[in-house]
């Protein structure tokens, strides 16, 4: 969605973010497995739902594994 994890941490400290329906106010909210991640982007709205979580930084394709789009 973003390049970088201060991105995505102004993005919700933005308010564009939410986890199941809910606004999140802090960048370090904690998510789990099956939670539906919104995120509101210049030109489209994302909606995801989380699948796993990695130990470390990792290829795209890697990150991309981890979550199933709900669009």
């Amino acid at each position: 969605m973003v390049r970088t994890r201060s991105d995505a941490a102004k993005l919700v400290a933005g308010g564009f973010g939410r986890i199941n329906g809910q606004r999140v106010a802090a960048p370090g909210h904690p998510v789990r497995i099956e939670d539906v991640v919104t995120v509101a982007l210049d030109r489209s709205v994302r909606v995801l739902a989380v699948q796993g979580f990695c130990e470390r930084r990792g290829p795209p394709s890697a990150g991309q594994a981890l979550y199933r789009s709900l669009d």
